[in-house]
């Protein structure tokens, strides 16, 4: 199925390391010229070097954390681009344990970052022919589990925000979704870190997949583009859970 991105043009936060950059690398795939962004100057330019030959990338250090340097990059990377088609809001702080200064970093890292984005891409989306908006929550965000709380609980507030999105937006051929993921491994992960440092938590959330293991890095990229692509044009206000069957709750 040809996606229709090619020369489509795309942001995505968090892109140098697991579920983000499978989303940098399968954009890439389908012809989409990308600009993502991270905090580690080293991981950017080894991320840049590796994805080079696939097609147009182009990496920047930001913290999504401060407003202003994210909207810079929207508007820097708009510039460069000639406008937008598709934004990913994927970074998260991971911030699950329940204390005060997670639930601060929560709300600034997973939902502000989210709204933040979207606010900056705004302008450009609005003058695309094929806009969309694609936020990354999570299982933890329709199911209690051991991360809720913080992390959890913005991962809800995501679903909700975009969901007000999709209706505010649709009159203006803006398409706006999320994506949950259920448990994805990949090597420096949190999953690759619970495996070693919490062996019993780690065989608990393996026994708790139908599917005998958890997902990997590109099982979620693969619905992410789609879902930014024309190919999706009548999919919007949608929350869709990849994640093997894993969670149990009805979704009307």
């Amino acid at each position: 199925m040809d996606l229709q991105l090619t020369g489509a043009r795309v942001l995505v936060t968090g892109g140098t390391r697991g579920i983000g950059r499978a989303i940098v690398a399968t954009f890439l795939d389908e012809g989409a010229v990308v600009a993502f962004c991270a905090r580690n100057p080293e991981e950017i330019s080894a991320t840049e070097e590796a994805l080079r030959e696939r097609g147009t990338v182009t990496g920047s250090v930001v913290d999504v954390g401060d407003a202003v340097a994210l909207a810079a990059w929207v508007e820097q990377s708009a510039d460069e681009f000639g406008g937008l088609d598709a934004v990913v809001a994927n970074v998260s702080a991971l911030a699950i344990p329940d204390t005060e200064e997670n639930w601060l970093t929560s709300f600034n890292v997973d939902l502000m970052h989210t709204v933040r984005l979207v606010n900056a891409a705004m302008p450009h989306l609005e003058r695309s022919s094929a806009a969309s908006i694609v936020a990354i929550s999570s299982v933890s965000g329709r199911e209690s589990d051991f991360a809720s709380g913080p992390y959890g609980t913005a991962k809800t507030a995501i679903v909700g925000y975009i969901h007000g999105l999709s209706l505010q937006l649709a009159g203006k051929g803006i398409r706006a979704n999320t994506v949950s993921p259920g448990n994805t491994y990949f090597d420096g992960g949190v999953w690759s870190s619970i495996e070693t440092g919490n062996p019993e938590l780690f065989n608990t959330a393996v026994d708790l997949n139908p599917t005998g293991h958890m997902g990997t890095c590109e099982e979620i990229a693969d619905p992410v583009v789609f879902l930014s692509s024309p190919r999706a044009s009548r999919v919007s206000g949608t929350n869709l859970v990849v994640d093997g069957a894993l969670t149990r709750g009805i979704q009307l």
